[in-house]
Order: structure tokens, then C-alpha cells, then sequence
């Protein structure tokens, strides 16, 4: 009977390990530079290209700026370079020229 309590509470410890885990990998994760990735993080880049029709997404991060949730720095079909700034439902905010001047990252 023991060895059974012993082997059931081993076997739940490794589930919980599992699970919290897997919830882990699901996260949107910092990218130690400002940048999230991740599953939302990922919706967000999507939003930015569809909305400005952008060939590339430089950076995605979060955001507060003029009620925003997200920034997506995107390369649009010219070369030019602008922030997509996007709400919790992913629609835009606002879209402006980059200031930093993070093209070509």
C-alpha cells in the first residue's frame, strides 16, 4: 500500500510539472529586449502586416501609448518603416512613422 502512495504521489507531482509547464510555453514570453513572443504576440504582428499591408515585422511588443496593447514595428512595401499601434481586440490605434529608427534589425 505504500509503495502505491508513494509511486500515485510521484506521478502527480510529475503532471503538475507538466502542466504548468506546458502553460509556461503558451505564455507570451519576454524577449529581454522590449519584445514579447508568443501566441497573442503573434496575432498582433498578423493584425499590423493585414492592416498596413507591411512585407515584414521588425519587433512586437506591449504597449500603452494612446490606449494601445501592442506595437508592431513593421517594413511596408515602399522601405519605409512604422509603428502599428493595436488594442486589446487587435484593431489599430494609430499608425506612424517610426521614430527610433530601428530598420534593418
Amino acid at each position: 500500500m505504500r509503495k502505491r502512495s508513494i509511486a500515485a504521489t510521484i506521478a502527480g507531482g510529475l503532471l503538475a510539472i507538466t502542466v504548468a509547464g506546458g502553460a509556461a510555453a503558451l505564455a507570451n514570453t519576454d524577449d529581454g529586449e522590449g519584445g514579447v513572443s508568443g501566441r497573442d504576440a503573434d496575432r498582433a504582428v498578423a493584425a499590423a502586416l493585414e492592416a498596413t499591408g507591411a512585407t515584414k515585422a521588425n519587433a512586437v511588443e506591449r504597449d500603452s501609448e494612446n490606449g494601445a496593447t501592442w506595437e508592431v514595428e513593421v517594413t511596408k512595401p515602399d522601405g519605409s518603416t512604422v509603428d502599428v499601434r493595436l488594442d486589446a481586440n487587435l484593431a489599430v490605434v494609430v499608425v506612424e512613422p517610426d521614430q527610433e529608427g530601428h530598420a534593418g534589425r
